[in-house]
């Protein structure tokens, strides 16, 4: 079977920068077996699969893979998932996705680029000993976590985000949680960085769910609807972040660095 194959960099503006997903449009589902070893060959932080959908007002029903297992949300990867429908020639200025974990999403044009609308995961306070612990940083904030497995950890000073080396193996011993550790930044709103040791991968470069998550703690926090943020991983990523009621809704450009066929036996 030959599948087409697009790799697209997320939230950037240029080849070589953001977060890398892999998409491919499908005709139907496969076995999940199969979607999680093309995910795994891709060896990505995120491989998106398209089905076309036939119910009014869904245009694809949506999943994504990390190379080790499936999640409930994946930003950067649906926002490549938007381009990649977008910039294809179809006359259309948003897409709407189905998703099984977290409902309907949607890619919109806007100005160079795109804005997501993404649900809003407001977390809960919550003592993480064992993630601040092997985060090693200190002058700790708050701890905060969400039900489907996000550990946000804020200090109180970006340098500590930007000079962070975790013990990768000691959060992977925490279970198959995303840990997030942030600060108010001095150019931006938000800097943060975003580890998934268990998931098969250490530092995510750009994470749009993270942001779901961090956004309604920061607006609160600042006192403001509309934010900035960095990513500050080795490739980095900026984001324009916004509340809308029970949206969360993202901004960022994308570009298409690889395109070509995917050869399934």
């Amino acid at each position: 079977m030959r599948i087409p194959f697009a790799q697209i960099d997320a939230f950037a503006t240029e080849a070589f920068a953001g977060n890398p997903a892999a998409v491919l449009p499908l005709s139907q589902w496969p076995d999940d077996a199969v979607l999680q070893s093309i995910a795994a060959e891709n060896n990505l932080s995120e491989t998106a699969f398209l089905v076309p959908a036939s119910d009014e007002g869904v245009d694809y029903d949506l999943r994504w893979f990390t190379p080790t297992a499936e999640v409930a949300l994946c930003g950067h990867a649906t926002l490549a998932s938007g381009h990649f429908v977008l910039s294809s020639g179809v006359a259309q200025d948003r897409v709407r996705f189905r998703t099984r974990r977290s409902g309907m999403l949607e890619v919109a044009r806007q100005d160079a680029g795109y804005a997501m609308s993404l649900p809003a995961w407001k977390p809960s306070p919550r003592d993480l000993p064992g993630v601040v612990a092997a985060l090693k940083v200190s002058g700790v904030v708050d701890t905060l976590w969400y039900e489907t497995g996000y550990a946000l950890v804020i200090v109180d000073d970006e340098e500590s985000v930007r000079r962070a080396a975790p013990d990768m193996a000691a959060l992977a011993r925490e279970g198959d949680i995303v840990v997030i550790l942030a600060a108010e930044g001095k150019a931006t709103d938000i800097v943060s960085r975003v580890f998934v040791p268990a998931f098969g991968i250490d530092e995510d470069p750009v994470t749009g769910s993270a942001h779901a998550v961090m956004v309604p703690y920061f607006t609160e926090r600042l006192g403001l609807d509309r934010l900035t943020g960095y990513q500050a991983s080795a490739r980095g990523g900026r984001l324009g972040c916004s509340l809308d009621g029970d949206r969360v809704v993202l901004t960022g450009a994308c570009v298409t660095v690889i395109e070509g066929t995917f050869l399934l036996p």
